[in-house]
């Protein structure tokens, strides 16, 4: 019962983050919805450090990984709204909105965890 606590507060905490990240920065007026390609850009990068620095140091057990990994980054980010959002582009017919924001969410997002663990060496 603790660690679904976990992963729910971690959770709750992550999505409320998006949700204003998403009300500032979200707008289709632009080719790109940035607040959900940061959202999953940054939660990407945090856990790549998240889990780079378990791996090397050991500090982070579990119930850390629960809350941190599972709970806030899965709640942060949002790999259904992605989806969404490309299902309005082509629906709309907008290839131009679609190809850019599917392709560099996707380079920046496997990037950023890959930057994170590269990160968390150093931390």
């Amino acid at each position: 019962m603790k660690q679904a606590l976990l992963v729910f507060l971690g959770g709750g905490l992550g999505s409320v983050l998006r949700y204003w990240m998403s009300l500032k920065l979200n707008n289709f007026e632009n080719a790109i919805p940035y607040g959900t390609l940061l959202a999953n850009v940054l939660g990407s990068l945090i856990i790549g450090i998240i889990f780079g620095y378990s791996a090397k140091s050991g500090l982070l057990n579990e119930n850390h990984s629960l809350l941190l990994a599972t709970g806030f980054c899965g709640g942060f980010t949002t790999f259904s709204t992605f989806a969404y959002e490309n299902h309005i582009y082509l629906k709309g017919g907008d290839y131009f909105g679609f190809l850019p924001y599917m392709i560099v969410t996707f380079i920046l997002a496997i990037s950023a965890v890959f930057l994170g663990m590269y990160v968390s060496k150093f931390i």
